[in-house]
């Protein structure tokens, strides 16, 4: 009985860390581990990106049982190195005792030099800001959607709360109606 390896286009064979290194490469469902929902309502978001974030132990911990909220948080730009700030992850119990965990500690976020040096030159501009969107998981590592955002007028924010409760009275007419 022979058994076949999988092979490349030029007709080699295939390790296994390479498999496994194209395994990884695929794209994942990203997995949602908090929201800003609030940034939805506040600002405009232009355009969006996806950070790397910077944790210790114990965050990753906590992010994994769902202890971490980021609707306070904002994004600032020191000395051309992106940080979050107000993002709240609360330390479970279970955690090691030698760290002394630290909920709102300023986390650093990783993300390409270019893409940090086009987003200076936005946030510079007048009305500009960077806010975070979610957490969530991708490839096994947890990621942040920061936007680059201008903020919404009062009348803006009452044409948002309009369509919102236009759309539920939509959906409980059809729900009704089905009945």
């Amino acid at each position: 009985m022979t058994t076949s390896k999988p092979t490349t286009a030029a007709g080699n064979h295939t390790s296994r860390f390479e498999r496994k290194a194209a395994k990884a490469d695929s794209k994942t469902p990203a997995v949602r581990i908090a929201d800003n929902k609030k940034a939805q309502f506040n600002y405009h978001i232009e355009e969006r990106y996806e950070a790397g974030m910077v944790l210790q132990g114990w965050e990753v911990k906590a992010l994994r049982q769902g202890k971490g909220q980021i609707t306070e948080g904002y994004v600032v730009i020191r000395e051309g190195e992106l940080f979050v700030i107000g993002c709240q992850i609360n330390p479970i119990r279970t955690t090691s005792t030698h760290v002394t965990a630290e909920s709102a500690r300023t986390k650093k976020l990783l993300l390409n030099r270019e893409e940090i040096r086009r987003l200076t030159g936005k946030v510079e501009q007048k009305g500009y800001t960077l806010v975070p969107l979610n957490l969530h998981w991708r490839n096994g590592r947890i990621k942040c959607d920061i936007g680059l955002a201008k903020g919404k007028a009062e009348h803006d924010k009452r044409d948002t709360i309009k369509d919102r409760e236009g759309k539920r009275e939509v959906e409980r007419a059809m729900k009704n109606r089905t009945r």
